[in-house]
């Protein structure tokens, strides 16, 4: 008996669809017998059709900031009442829905206005929701390319607002009116994307009245409100950059004797400049500088600024026995007092072997003399070489630890505009 009943169950369902089907199929062909979907479907041609946009992002595929497009993934649903495709559903077994392709209905010509594609297809033909009472629902996915002002002037840390118009390209307001099914779009099926967070979609309406014409034209603005995630760019850009710049203080500490100063200097310069043209290769060309841009361009004045100090502060080191003395302000300012500040104590090069020397070579030439006159006259000679080599050696001593002294001033001078510099970039970010 139990497998009866479920044969016969069964057998009562094959039943029902079938006349479900037959109720569905005479339904559309009594529905578009004299149905044309060329003209609006109201009863009064004065009376506006009211048509219900309703957005939901489903996915951002793409920022292009240099082409200022959003390529965005969108499933669009708009809805209206059609005055002939009414019916009474007792006539058709109770039946209350039915789907049926799009094309076969009239639909509202919405457009995307700022749409940047070359291609001006619509959205898919997919089926529509058609109720007994009249009303339509049309639910169609679609790709869209939008035009969008990119502001890059906070990046990688900036924030963008892009717009998506839609309205009515051939009805005004008094034919077509357009509603907001939300305040504004739905997130709730939106895929994260790697780059950018979305924060919201509200949406306004706006009627534009024309110079051409009298009618009014409205509109759905859904502003897309993005963030974006900048912790790629900050390891791959902006660290980097902080790393590199703090190695030109360093120039300053590297020995002059090594004949390395200069070129750590222009190393670091050069990789500096290979990030700057890989910041600027995504960036849209505007005048608006990139945050990013400033600090690299910054890094690069300074490091420029401490290669040209360097080869300066070389030229004091370097000094030879035809230099001038040490000024006496110099001697006060610089050896007495900034050295002790930046602990510079060394003075130099010691003279001391010079004296020993110079001593030795007088007993070897005295224990050589036999004449008082004449080693009184070398005595005097050797006397006076020594005191101008002495003197020599300590006015390139005192030169050498100006230069010293120098290149540790601007040590420190460089690594605080360092930091603030990473200071201040962290503070624009905030």
């Amino acid at each position: 008996p139990g497998k009866k009943q479920h044969h016969l169950f069964i057998r009562f369902i094959d039943i029902k669809l079938f006349l479900i089907g037959q109720y569905a199929q005479k339904l559309l062909n009594d529905l578009m017998e004299n149905y044309s979907n060329a003209l609006r479907p109201v009863e009064d041609t004065d009376s506006a059709l009211n048509v219900t946009l309703q957005v939901t992002l489903s996915q951002i595929k793409d920022m292009d900031e240099r082409n200022q497009v959003l390529i965005a993934y969108l499933w669009i649903r708009q809805t209206w009442h059609d005055a002939y495709l009414k019916w009474n559903k007792d006539d058709y077994d109770g039946l209350d829905v039915i789907h049926i392709p799009s094309s076969l209905v009239w639909r509202p010509d919405l457009v995307l206005y700022n749409k940047a594609d070359d291609d001006f297809s619509g959205p898919m033909d997919t089926n529509v929701k058609l109720r007994y009472n009249g009303e339509i629902t049309w639910d169609a996915p679609a790709i869209t390319k939008s035009s969008c002002v990119v502001d890059v002037s906070y990046f990688p840390f900036d924030s963008q607002e892009c717009n998506l118009t839609f309205g009515s390209w051939t009805y005004n307001g008094n034919q077509v009116d357009i509603y907001m099914g939300m305040d504004s779009g739905d997130l709730s099926d939106f895929v994260e994307n790697v780059e950018w967070e979305c924060h919201g979609m509200p949406a306004t309406k706006n009627v534009i009245m024309y110079g051409c014409c009298s009618d009014p034209y409205p509109d759905i603005t859904y502003t897309v409100l993005l963030q974006r995630r900048s912790s790629f760019y900050i390891f791959n850009l902006l660290l980097p950059c902080f790393l590199i710049s703090f190695l030109a203080p360093l120039g300053f500490y590297l020995p002059a004797d090594s004949g390395e100063k200069v070129s750590l200097g222009v190393t670091v310069l050069l990789a500096l400049t290979v990030f700057q043209l890989m910041v600027a290769e995504s960036m849209p060309p505007s005048e608006s500088v990139p945050l990013i841009g400033k600090y690299y361009i910054a890094t690069m004045t300074m490091v420029t600024a401490s290669t040209a100090l360097t080869i300066f502060i070389m030229n004091i080191h370097f000094c030879g026995a035809e230099a001038k003395p040490v000024p006496h302000w110099a001697k006060v300012l610089i050896i007495d007092y900034m050295s002790k500040i930046f602990f510079v104590y060394e003075v130099g090069e010691n003279c001391a072997s010079a004296s020993l020397q110079s001593s030795h070579g007088l007993k070897d030439d005295a224990s050589n003399q036999h004449s008082h006159i004449h080693l009184m006259q070398n005595v005097e000679f050797i006397a006076n070489c020594f005191r101008e080599q002495r003197a020599t050696c300590v006015k390139g001593a005192e030169w050498k630890k100006i230069a010293k002294v120098m290149d540790r001033f601007f040590m420190w001078i460089f690594f605080i505009m360092v930091f603030l510099m990473s200071i201040l970039i962290i503070g624009k970010a905030k």
